[in-house]
């Protein structure tokens, strides 16, 4: 049985089952973030499905215009009063799901991370992503994107950055290195725990380059405007931190910029593949559905 179908028809399933099971989830790999444009989202199976999901989908289509544009500080606000406001039942999860326990483990090494489309256009997408404990998101970029990310469930580290102009002489990143690493600075490293506001990074701006790591089961919905698309150039690269303290030139860890920021608040990026084991899993949504064209 595919996962939207329990999550519609029976809130209290074992989400555990169908997620982590090869025998009854339709899955196919994909890296984090490249989720490709597909056929319409079927038609609800009901007449009814949850206010704040259609709201939700009804702000999108109003405030996403296309590649180039980022939503205006008003729309930023209001998109995110919708997602603070929104729980895992507007989505067709409980906590009371056994994937959801704290207690639960995988008896795999590298816990596979699964997502599933809620709804996807041109101009954004409504996906949810399911993070077993110890799962991992690892550090990638949203290129040209604008991305809302509200955790619904579970608790999860999370390590964002900026780039940062090298040759800016007010960082302590400010020297010339041989690999093809770049500087960027820390825009967080902690823990959130649900239930918890909804954050948003920019093009540029506000964590642009993250990674999640669960510490409990997770489900993180996200708004991603406009969606990953290789063919319009905006592809998932992947990065790791090149290890300090060899990014200062004279080995200090200790200094800090006009800002007041501490060196520790940088680091070096490096381009990287994915690695297998951090390859995603796609499932087929069948929950709640919204109503109306979209883009």
């Amino acid at each position: 049985m595919r996962i939207g179908a329990r999550l519609a028809a029976d809130p209290v399933c074992d989400v555990a089952a169908y997620i982590c099971s090869n025998k009854v989830v339709r899955k196919r790999k994909r890296c984090s973030g490249r989720m490709r444009r597909g056929a319409p989202p079927p038609p609800p199976r009901s007449s009814s499905f949850p206010n704040a999901l259609q709201d939700l989908f009804v702000a999108c289509r109003e405030i996403f215009k296309g590649p180039g544009t980022v939503p205006t500080p008003h729309d930023v606000l209001a998109l995110r009063s919708i997602l603070d406001d929104m729980r895992p039942e507007d989505v067709g999860l409980s906590d009371d799901l056994p994937f959801f326990d704290p207690k639960s483990t995988t008896s795999e090494t590298s816990p596979r991370v699964s997502y599933t489309t809620i709804y996807e256009c041109g101009n954004f997408s409504l996906c949810i992503f399911f993070l077993p404990s110890g799962g991992v998101i690892p550090l990638h970029n949203h290129p040209g994107m604008t991305v809302f990310s509200k955790l619904l469930l579970g608790s999860m580290h999370v390590r964002s950055y900026d780039w940062i102009n090298p040759c800016d002489p007010s960082t302590p990143c400010a020297i010339t290195r041989s690999s093809n690493a770049k500087p960027a600075r820390v825009k967080m490293n902690g823990i959130i725990t649900a239930p918890c506001k909804s954050s948003v990074l920019y093009p540029t701006t506000g964590g642009n380059i993250h990674e999640f790591k669960a510490v409990t089961p997770c489900a993180i919905l996200d708004v991603i405007g406009p969606p990953y698309s290789q063919q319009d150039g905006r592809d998932c690269s992947y990065y790791r931190v090149v290890p300090s303290p060899e990014f200062l030139a004279d080995g200090r860890l200790d200094v800090e910029d006009k800002d007041g920021h501490a060196a520790e608040g940088y680091g070096w990026l490096e381009e990287i593949e994915v690695a297998e084991e951090h390859l995603m899993d796609w499932i087929e949504y069948l929950g709640p559905q919204v109503m109306g064209m979209g883009c």
